[in-house]
Parts: structure tokens; sequence; C-alpha cells
């Protein structure tokens, strides 16, 4: 089978600026329809890999927000002889599960801060430091991403300070 030939050629052209030009020349596509039948599939098929490339790289982007980013539940489980457990579960199905003993805790209480010309209550963590007794070594913030009302954190606070009051009641003091 004959086929026609025509000189098929793409130019890359970049401005200082401006986003890059393509500019596709050929001196017989528009006389031979065999020739245009082929220069069509030729930019439908660029046009659909860069189309392709982009989906594809917009679903990683997606996958990776929802893996590292995207928190769904926060949960807070105190048990008085033991610790403190906070969870985080994301999106994907990921938990991350920090734990801190109940000897370095030293107290629970509801933080306040500006952000973004508003006022916003967060519950806290405060870890004992252990080398000044009455000090406080760091302080651990309890659900970042869920942000709840204050009335919540009041309500979450009071169970945290029951539990801590009858630990402290019930543990051997030093």
């Amino acid at each position: 089978m004959f086929l026609p030939s025509f000189q098929l050629t793409v130019e890359h052209r970049l401005f200082s600026a401006l986003p890059r030009v393509d500019q596709l020349n050929s001196r017989d596509l528009c006389r031979e329809p065999f020739g245009n039948l082929i220069a069509c599939v030729w930019l439908s098929l660029q046009n659909s890999m860069i189309l392709s490339a982009a989906i594809f790289i917009t679903l990683l982007g997606l996958l990776g927000y929802l893996h590292f980013v995207k928190i769904d539940q926060e949960t807070l489980l105190i048990i008085d002889s033991l610790g403190i457990q906070m969870t985080s579960s994301y999106a994907s199905g990921k938990e991350c599960t920090t734990f801190i003993e109940m000897g370095k805790v030293k107290d629970v209480v509801i933080n306040e801060a500006v952000y973004m010309q508003k006022v916003i209550y967060y519950l806290c963590i405060l870890l004992k430091d252990p080398v000044e007794p009455d000090g406080i070594s760091q302080v651990v913030p309890v659900f970042q991403s869920a942000k709840p009302r204050l009335d919540c954190l009041i309500e979450v606070y009071r169970s945290c300070q029951e539990i801590l009051a009858h630990q402290k009641a019930t543990s051997p003091s030093p």
C-alpha cells in the first residue's frame, strides 16, 4: 500500500512571560485527505495524552489529600490508671494514634486563641516537666481538625477533669 509522503513538523516556541506556543506546520496537509486524517489522529492523540496525564495527576493529588490530610474522625480515650489515647482517622481509612502516659499528664485545659479575626477554643493536654515538678514541658492540642464548639469542649473538659480527679485521688502521692 502506498502512503503519500508529506512533512509534518511541530515547532515549540518559548516567549518570556507567555506560555509555550506549539505550531503545527505541513506543506501537503491540506492537499491530501489521508494526510488530514493522520494529522487529526495525531493531534487528538497528543491532546488525549495531555488530558490523560492531567487526569492522572489530579487523581494522584486527590488520593494524597485523602490519605495524608483529610481527617474524618478524632477520638480521645482516657483510662484513669493508664493514660490518654488520641486517634485521628483519615478519609482513606488510615489511623494515627498518639498515647500519653497518665504519669506525664499534669492537666487538661481549654485554651483560647485569636485566629483569622475570631476567637477559637481548643482542648489541650498539659504535660509535666520532668526537671521542674510545677512546670509544664509541653502543650498537646486535642481535636486539631474537628474544631468543636465551646459547649462541646466544655462537656469533654468536665469528663476529663472527673477522670483526672479520680486518678489523683486513687494514686499514691510520692
